[in-house]
């Protein structure tokens, strides 16, 4: 070992004084950082275009044991060919390793075999593992030399629309799981159709997503159609229990969150990004999440656009988004209140508070309920030159509990172009609870806020 060579030079040139041990030292060091460049297929044995059952499970196999072979400077690389793999793939204690994925991990096998495929997926007793984790790894790249493809094939997980739900629900595996780890880089990376969740980094210190992208649809890529949003919870990029994270130059298209800033998660920049599906989000959360900002971001046919929520108590505090253009969402462009989830629930239930606060149905099923939690606070809130245009609803909900209302909401420029009348009216948003206040060219001006625009001055002539 590294330890073991360097006790060794320390007893024949008796200690880190001397010059010549410092110079074997630094060649020590440069060979290391070398590291040793490992062919999946040519070292690690993987066989490439082909999902027969066998090779499945042994290109699984196989890139378990490429990943547990790398050494620090190691170099693992995908090349430019298609793996079909069994899912379970984990990496431990990777240390200054870069994954080249210059083709694609395809998480499948034959169709014929697509239900025995998901029925003997890995487990650790009933918890399925991933289709990848990487855990407990520092100064960790995954990267291509073009764009590395992870296809998680999520179609026959997500199943007959609608159906398909009743029969998993969330018994689903992530497509990439990054986890316990520090100064991490992604870039140049496709992740297609995952299964559930498409990433996650959780307690990750110092991560650097760039220049990727996640798709997620079952039939259309230009809007969400019921049959689309029917592959349930294929969140983008999310991360939760994370400190110091940068994504930028991205894009997500997919059925639920889009990029993420889950519990515990603080000290965040999502910028210049390309967004459809529920959003740029942050929640839902019952903790503290905190310094968080969305900028330069563009978003098409979303059907959320902004979107913050609880699902208990917690803080969200310090947050800013800026410089946001959506065009056509088809629900609420703004929304900061309760989490509109059902986690868990059966189709029967799915326009209850089981799940979560406030009913996926409501407002438009006469009877149900949206609550916002108590003990949730919302704290400097600054939105700040976003444009909304032509969305399919009134323009917003904004909501706390009257216990812990909103405190420092601004809205700096929010305009909302040609909203629909329904379900809001001439309000347009929602509002209850919310010590806001509205400035610049803010139209419409929330009904519970101060309204300070430069069209209110100009009309009382201050």
């Amino acid at each position: 070992s590294e330890m073991c060579i360097r006790d060794s030079i320390n007893a024949e040139y008796g200690g880190s004084d001397n010059p010549v041990m410092q110079l074997l030292a630094l060649l020590l060091t440069l060979a290391l950082a070398a590291g040793k460049v490992y062919d999946f297929e040519a070292d690690g044995g993987g066989k490439p275009d082909d999902d027969s059952w066998d090779t499945v499970l042994r290109n699984g196999a196989a890139l378990n044991a490429s990943l547990g072979s790398l050494r620090p400077g190691d170099t693992l690389v995908i090349p430019p060919r298609t793996y079909h793999v069994m899912g379970g793939i984990q990496g431990v204690n990777l240390q200054s390793v870069v994954i080249r994925i210059d083709g694609t991990l395809s998480f499948d096998s034959t169709t014929l075999e697509a239900d025995k495929y998901m029925e003997q997926w890995p487990r650790e007793g009933s918890t399925l593992l991933e289709c990848i984790e990487l855990r407990a790894c520092t100064n960790l790249t995954i990267t291509s030399s073009t764009e590395g493809t992870l296809d998680g094939r999520g179609g026959k997980w997500w199943g007959i629309p609608g159906i398909g739900y009743l029969r998993r629900q969330e018994h689903r595996p992530r497509l990439l799981k990054i986890s316990d780890s520090k100064d991490v880089l992604v870039q140049h990376t496709f992740l297609k159709d995952s299964p559930y969740w498409s990433f996650l980094a959780s307690a990750v210190t110092n991560l650097e997503v760039r220049y990727s992208r996640i798709e997620a649809w079952r039939m259309s890529h230009d809007s969400h159609s019921v049959v689309d949003l029917s592959a349930f919870n294929t969140d983008g990029f999310d991360m939760a229990g994370c400190d110091n994270v940068w994504i930028h130059d991205c894009s997500v298209w997919n059925q639920d969150d889009c990029f993420d800033v889950k519990d515990g998660t603080k000290n965040v920049l999502i910028e210049r990004v390309k967004a459809s599906g529920l959003g740029l989000t942050i929640g839902s959360i019952s903790s503290n999440v905190s310094n968080i900002t969305f900028r330069d971001a563009h978003m098409s046919n979303t059907v959320k656009g902004i979107y913050m929520k609880f699902r208990g108590a917690g803080t969200i505090a310090d947050v800013l988004y800026e410089n946001i253009v959506m065009d056509g969402p088809e629900q609420f462009a703004i929304w900061i209140g309760p989490a509109q989830q059902c986690d868990g629930c059966s189709v029967a239930n799915l326009c209850s508070t089981d799940g979560g606060p406030c009913s996926l149905c409501w407002p438009d099923i006469p009877g149900t309920e949206c609550n916002a939690p108590a003990d949730a606070h919302y704290v400097n809130i600054t939105l700040r030159n976003v444009t909304v245009n032509n969305p399919k609803k009134s323009a917003g909900v904004l909501l706390a509990n009257a216990t812990s209302p909103g405190v420092n909401i601004v809205f700096d420029g929010v305009v909302v172009n040609n909203p629909s009348s329904s379900p809001f009216g001439k309000d347009q948003y929602y509002c209850k609870n919310m010590q806001g206040i509205a400035i610049g060219g803010t139209s419409p001006v929330p009904p519970c806020f101060t309204d300070l625009t430069t069209n209110a001055k100009s009309v009382t002539g201050s």
